[in-house]
């Protein structure tokens, strides 16, 4: 592997616990990145760009939802599994989304299984071969996956924030956007309390948990905490909970940071208009989509992106796809770059 993968890892899991990301200097930047950026600020490109962001002003470019469709129904479809096999007895499917076993193979949330371990003072058998198998699905498809196309509460704050937009535009509410390193700090609060007090507090106020457990078991109580979430999320900061708060995504990211099934980006197609960035959940994966920032014709997006998709949805020259490494046919990069 290149000194150019590990440098990338590091910067991604920098970014994840909460690091601005940072324009490149120019010797930072591969020769074939150097070339193209000159290009792409000669005076007939930026003519070219201008033109083409005003015809699509004008005319108007179709947004796709194919991407945001499939997880949508991806995530009825899992946790309505659970629900039924449930309720009709089947036994196939037990558990909830913190832990399960599904056709006889255990799987174990990893942030819960670490506060569950933390709180009892021991290993739990169990939960580890659930972490296990886990774990080994994340080495594959990487990224926060959970967030965006298994975990209910991701679906209600999508819905939620199509909310929050609306009302921004009429101005009858303001974003107010919390400090990144937010997350990794409860992650360790929650982590630390689970160990001291023998009780995980996290698990109380989850609402993936709740939310599952009410789907399955019919405990709602806790729904009333969920629509004070989803309240916040409306009305003060836009996606509060699964940026700055909720430590699970930052568990999946640890653990698919270096999976083969990535989004990458394109920058020779790229037009930097910035619709991508408006659309994610986690927009500081994408500041390679500025102009200038950069540093190799084609980046993968690091591991705290939640493989959502919308940017790719969004994207008026496909310059963000799904990439996996060794099996997609991709455009020749310079020998510098591999």
């Amino acid at each position: 592997m290149s000194n150019g993968f590990f440098s990338r890892l590091v910067e991604g899991l920098a970014q994840m616990f909460g690091k601005t990301p940072e324009k490149p200097a120019l010797e930072d930047m591969t020769p074939a990145m150097v070339d193209l950026l000159a290009f792409k600020k000669s005076p007939d490109e930026r003519k070219r760009r201008k033109a083409f962001l005003i015809a699509e002003k004008v005319e108007g470019h179709p947004t796709s939802n194919t991407w945001r469709w499939r997880r949508w129904v991806s995530i009825l479809v899992v946790n309505g599994l659970f629900v039924a096999s449930y309720w009709a007895d089947l036994q196939l499917i037990e558990g909830a989304l913190t832990a399960s076993r599904v056709f006889g193979f255990h799987f174990a949330d990893l942030n819960s299984s670490l506060q569950l371990m933390l709180a009892h003072g021991h290993v739990v058998i169990n939960l580890v071969i659930g972490v296990t198998t886990v774990l080994a699905l994340y080495v594959l498809v990487g990224g926060r996956t959970f967030c965006s196309w298994v975990c209910p509460y991701h679906l209600l704050s999508e819905i939620a924030e199509k909310l929050h937009l609306k009302l921004a535009e009429k101005r009858l509410v303001k974003d107010h956007a919390l400090d990144r390193r937010l997350r990794p700090i409860l992650f360790v609060v929650f982590a630390a309390l689970a160990f001291f007090s023998g009780y995980t507090l996290f698990e109380t106020i989850s609402p993936v948990g709740i939310l599952s457990r009410a789907a399955t078991y019919g405990t709602a109580v806790g729904l009333i905490w969920v629509l004070l979430l989803l309240s916040i999320e409306v009305l003060w900061s836009r996606r509060f909970w699964c940026r700055t708060v909720c430590p699970i995504g930052l568990t999946y990211g640890m653990a698919g940071a270096v999976a083969p099934v990535r989004i990458l980006h394109v920058a020779e197609h790229c037009l930097h208009e910035g619709k991508c960035r408006d659309v994610c959940l986690v927009p500081h994966v994408l500041e390679a989509t500025k102009l200038g920032f950069g540093r190799r014709t084609e980046t993968p997006v690091g591991p705290d992106c939640t493989r959502c998709a919308m940017c790719i949805d969004v994207c008026p020259t496909g310059a963000l796809r799904f990439d996996i490494v060794g099996l997609s046919r991709r455009p020749e990069a310079a020998p510098s770059e591999t």
